[in-house]
């Protein structure tokens, strides 16, 4: 009853939530619209030197097709994981965790650091 719409009829209130969803459905499709136009896809970033020698040392060992892209930075929380810049370059090892999880990818990040990453912030290089 403390509601502004509790003393309307029920036929009245349920027009006033049916038009309410509507107009937030075309908010939303809108949105979504704006934000896939405006919004750039991922383009890989430029080598330095050092980082350069270590995508030759990763081809060599894993092969072209096993290279991805940081495409943002990653903060490794558990054991394993690795910290990692946007823009560093890695090869997949295994698309699954240790338990699994498709989500986590295990990585050699060049050198002697191997661990997990999210998987959902490598695009292929």
């Amino acid at each position: 009853s403390q509601m502004p719409h509790g003393h309307m009829p029920l036929p009245s209130f349920w027009k006033v939530v049916e038009d309410t969803l509507r107009q937030s459905g075309t908010q939303l499709r809108t949105f979504r619209q704006t934000f896939e136009t405006v919004t750039p896809s991922p383009v890989t970033q430029p080598l330095n030197p050092a980082e350069e020698r270590k995508v030759i040392s990763l081809v060599s060992k894993h092969g072209p097709d096993k290279l991805y892209q940081v495409t943002s930075n990653i903060s490794g929380s558990r054991d394993l994981d690795l910290t990692l810049q946007r823009g560093q370059i890695v090869a997949l090892l295994q698309s699954v965790d240790t338990k699994g999880n498709t989500s986590r990818w295990l990585v050699d990040a060049g050198g002697s650091p191997r661990g997990f990453v999210p998987a959902g912030k490598l695009q292929p290089y």
